[in-house]
């Protein structure tokens, strides 16, 4: 978040507004207010290549707590705001952080995280540190108010050291090397970024996601290092989300899967009410999206939708626009970073069509911070090429479709089963919200399919549900690929970034192997 020359270009256009209230951060303020937080890191002893995290909800202090350390040389960890103390606490410690940057919604949460934070120096609280106790704990405003607001006089560019989801085991912090350089130059990256997706000056970029993920960060980065505006909402409403675009005149915009799936499903009168003629580019990742999905999203917005494939290591980079993907269905699109290898357990090419783990010959180098064992796991014997352990095939045109984690495959009879297909399906259904498919055990097969479902409001998750839904399942799949059961809940654990939390429910299910569920059998 580095405003560079446009402080002196339009220092009194809105860096970023927040949406729920309207409040307004010029350039002229966002670059006083950032100057202030790096000056006083330095003051704290934080020298270029030095640690510390932030743990917020979407305010209007974060851009700043992490512009700050992009200017100062600094690794800026954006820890989930939904974590409990004891996972905040795992963050803050593994990733030698020396200061942490939090809110009064957060607070309590982060003190008692702190008992675990050894290494922390410094805490700051946005709006009220309270009485704490404990002599590390500042408030952030008065901590600033006496910093100078120009540039520190060291400035170097720093970058976020972001932490993986953790949905398939322990977050690993993701460290990737940074150049010794001003931050008015920036990464190769977000050059090849701003032009893949048009970014320009006077562009109004509508963020609905957290802005600890990778995805936003760079989304909302780069629209200020262009001289953009920023509407940043604290947490995604579907609704609130097209009156947005039209009161803003939004041009560019990212979501995931999920926000498509909740904006389809509003009712008529409330998807067509809003003027959204001002978008031009809409952005989509995070997680595979269901191929009705997206055909319906691009009958309503037009070919302004955009797919990208990307691991927050930095692997490699797949794109595709609205023409490349109605040409070939659900793909993530051509690799445009890195080099590409589909490959077997034995680390031997698959044939085209045919799934297999995702390998790069890495477009950029990294490591899996304080962890060796974890790094040398992501790599090759010969060291030559990294994976998160994605799944996925090619198709003759070398267009990268994805079919699931590794980690979630299910063997059931001896048949490779990946359970997205299912999933992408159940969501498509008028009355699911959401949906998680995974293994659980099974005497005889080794694993069958589960499906948890949320139901739509007002759909009771009964037996005349369960059986709407399993003879859907069957209509548009195998059968070894249809759930053998189905439980509800009220809410499954996503994430807003719009990752499942899928790990904490299979996990569920295992630990009680043997014992009843309220589940159907079928």
């Amino acid at each position: 978040m580095y405003s560079g020359k446009y402080l002196q270009e339009h220092p009194d256009r809105p860096a970023f507004v927040m949406a729920s209230t309207g409040e307004t951060v010029s350039y002229r303020e966002f670059e006083a207010r950032s100057n202030q937080l790096a000056h006083l890191l330095r003051a704290a002893g934080l020298a270029p290549l030095d640690h510390y995290s932030v743990f917020m909800e979407n305010n209007d202090r974060y851009l700043e707590a992490c512009g700050a350390g992009e200017r100062a040389g600094l690794f800026y960890t954006c820890v989930n705001s939904y974590l409990t103390a004891e996972e905040v606490a795992y963050i803050v410690d593994n990733s030698d952080s020396r200061v942490l940057i939090t809110s009064v919604a957060k607070r309590e949460v982060a003190l008692a995280a702190l008992a675990d934070c050894p290494k922390l120096e410094m805490v700051l609280v946005v709006d009220e540190p309270g009485d704490s106790g404990d002599p590390r704990v500042h408030d952030y405003a008065s901590s600033i108010a006496d910093q100078p607001t120009t540039p520190i006089p060291d400035e170097r560019l720093g970058t976020p050291m972001l932490y993986s989801s953790g949905t398939t085991g322990r977050p690993k912090g993701i460290l990737r090397p940074l150049p010794d350089q001003p931050p008015s130059e920036g990464l190769p990256v977000f050059t090849f970024l701003s032009n893949l997706w048009h970014y320009r000056e006077d562009m109004v970029y509508l963020s609905p996601a957290p802005l600890y993920h990778s995805a936003p960060q760079a989304a909302v980065n780069l629209t200020i290092r262009v001289g953009g505006t920023v509407i940043i909402m604290e947490r995604f409403d579907p609704s609130e989300y097209l009156r947005l675009i039209e009161q803003y005149s939004v041009t560019h915009t990212q979501l995931v899967p999920t926000m498509f799936s909740r904006l389809l499903k509003l009712p008529d009168a409330e998807r067509t009410r809003h003027d959204l003629s001002s978008l031009e580019i809409a952005v989509h990742a995070a997680a595979p999206c269901p191929v009705q999905v997206k055909e319906q999203m691009i009958d309503w917005w037009g070919p302004i939708i955009h797919e990208y494939y990307g691991a927050t290591e930095g692997l490699g980079f797949s794109a595709c626009n609205t023409e490349e993907w109605l040409a070939h269905p659900g793909t993530v699109g051509k690799i445009v970073l890195g080099n590409l290898h589909i490959l077997d357990d034995d680390m031997t090419e698959v044939p085209t069509g045919e799934p297999g783990t995702i390998w790069f010959e890495t477009a950029t180098t990294f490591e899996y911070h304080n962890d060796t064992e974890k790094t040398a796991e992501a790599m090759s014997d010969d060291g030559r090429m990294t994976t998160v352990n994605d799944v996925g095939y090619v198709d003759d045109d070398g267009f990268l479709y994805l079919t699931d984690r590794k980690t979630f495959m299910i063997i059931s009879g001896g048949v490779n089963i990946y359970p997205q297909e299912t999933e992408n399906l159940l969501i498509t259904h008028p009355k699911v919200a959401d949906a998680a498919v995974f293994g659980v055990p099974n005497d005889d097969l080794g694993e069958e399919v589960k499906a948890i479902v949320q139901p739509m409001p007002g759909i009771d998750g009964d037996d005349v549900l369960t059986d709407e839904l399993l003879a859907f399942c069957h209509e548009h799949l195998s059968r070894q690929k249809a759930p053998r059961s189905i439980d509800y809940r009220d809410e499954l654990p996503r994430l807003p970034t719009g990752k499942l939390y899928k790990r904490l429910l299979r996990d569920e299910y295992w630990a009680e192997a043997g014992g009843a569920t309220a589940s159907r059998i079928v």
